[in-house]
């Protein structure tokens, strides 16, 4: 399944009954050597499959796990999207706390860094420019269900009830927009290398994926309650898009891998 399948498969609702037998056979393809598709370590904290890439549209699988040891961040866990995202949660509980980012008054400050990715190295470009950060609304995203999230809104994502969890994760680039990071103000412009978690290491990850999948979605047993049919680009009640976006302006856009 491709990119316009899957945003069609949780458009019309279906998804609870397609994306996990989807995901545990990439998985499974990974794990058995049939699939090049790398398993690498994301500077946010899960096991990134990268499943494709296609122009301005990406579909990666995002694995929770406490098999892989997270890289360590070299900013914080505050960021925002070059591109528009629409997410299946395939087990486990994911929330997202939406930050409020201005030149207001409080909340910590911070530093915006821009984000440009060019094949496995992060370049974490320190922009000078100092804001407030403050934590705002908040959804949990459970097993089964779906969200989207727009380009530039700054959030930071937490992992529920323990370590696992997993999504399907859809990215669609936004012209004119960029990734960005928030961090220290006293870290300078650097890079980051992104990479591939040790073989064995992935293996008992995705392996211990496979289990949790089949264990949420037990072969021949219907969802309780599928996903409502609807446009998974439009405002949702579980997750309401008032199409705010952050006052930080963003930088110039260069292309950056998707984080």
């Amino acid at each position: 399944m491709r990119y316009e399948e899957i945003r069609g498969e949780i458009g019309a609702g279906t998804a609870a009954r397609t994306l996990p037998a989807w995901a545990a056979r990439v998985v499974e393809d990974v794990v058995a050597g049939r699939s090049l598709v790398p398993a690498v370590r994301h500077p946010l904290g899960f096991l990134c499959l990268p499943v494709e890439r296609t122009g301005d549209y990406g579909v990666c699988l995002h694995i929770w796990t406490p098999e892989v040891e997270p890289v360590p961040s070299t900013t914080s866990p505050v960021h925002c999207h070059s591109w528009d995202l629409i997410s299946f949660v395939l087990y486990g509980t994911v929330r997202n706390v939406r930050m409020n980012v201005d030149e207001g008054p409080g909340g910590a400050v911070l530093q915006v860094f821009e984000v440009v990715s060019r094949g496995d190295v992060d370049e974490l470009r320190a922009t000078g420019r100092s804001v407030r950060c403050s934590p705002g609304r908040s959804t949990t995203h459970g097993t089964g269900e779906s969200y989207t999230l727009p380009a530039g809104v700054f959030h930071s994502t937490l992992i529920e009830d323990g370590r696992d969890a997993a999504t399907v994760a859809l990215g669609r680039q936004t012209p004119g927009t960029g990734d960005l990071s928030l961090g220290p103000l006293d870290i300078a412009s650097h890079r980051v290398h992104r990479s591939r978690s040790d073989p064995g290491e992935a293996v008992r990850a995705l392996r211990r994926s496979a289990r949790r999948i089949a264990d949420a979605h037990p072969p021949g047993v219907d969802p309780p309650d599928a996903d409502s049919p609807a446009d998974p680009s439009a405002p949702s009640s579980s997750d309401p898009l008032d199409g705010s976006r952050p006052s930080v302006p963003h930088p110039r856009r260069h292309r950056p891998a998707r984080r």
